[in-house]
């Protein structure tokens, strides 16, 4: 059976793929995520999820790599990872009463079989309008400082929201499982 790699740092993909059951190892990509001009959010994600799992399918022949990237996007203006309290605050204060789109690539490459498979996962994130004390509470308590759009909704940020909108759940999360467990599948991994 092939090696399974996440190309991928973030905690929350590492925590998503671990449901699947299937032993992996985690490889930093080391891919720039410079914009592209003129790129639309979905290209964006699906370029770097495709970048990040060939830098390291390169690096490491014959295993399944899986490569994947997040955009959060309001009013086709990209919603980046705020970083600190002032930033977060600004961006909730943005997205209150209005809707924001979280586009989540995945790419599955390598293995014995060369597979090659890609997928763009959209999801709407309606926010409920939210006052300024809201959005401090919430802040002072969840800290989500390095997620795109300052909320958590597996965790309280779910709270921030009037609804999801969404093909699969585990995507606005930064993985969608429903189609990567199709394409490891594919890959002849067996999941379950």
């Amino acid at each position: 059976m092939p090696e399974l790699i996440l190309a991928s740092t973030s905690p929350y993909r590492r925590e998503l793929l671990a449901r699947l059951g299937h032993p992996f190892a985690v490889v930093a990509p080391q891919v720039s995520e410079d914009d592209a001009p003129g790129e639309f959010p979905a290209d964006r994600a699906l370029r770097l999820a495709l970048e990040k799992a060939r830098a390291v399918v390169r690096r490491a022949p014959g295993t399944v790599v899986i490569g994947s990237d997040q955009v959060a996007a309001a009013d086709a203006q990209p919603l980046g990872k705020p970083g600190d309290l002032a930033g977060a605050r600004a961006q909730l204060a943005r997205l209150s009463g209005r809707s924001a789109r979280f586009y989540t690539a995945c790419a599955v490459l390598g293995g014995e079989s060369g597979v090659h498979l890609a997928h763009v996962d959209t999801t709407t994130v309606v926010f409920r309008s939210l006052e300024p004390q809201e959005i401090d509470r919430y802040l002072m308590r969840e800290q989500p400082y390095d997620c795109a759009g300052s909320f958590k909704a597996e965790g309280l940020g779910i709270c921030l929201l009037e609804c999801i909108e969404s093909q699969d759940p585990t995507a606005l999360i930064g993985l969608p499982l429903i189609w990567l467990a199709g394409a490891l599948r594919a890959a002849g991994l067996h999941v379950p």
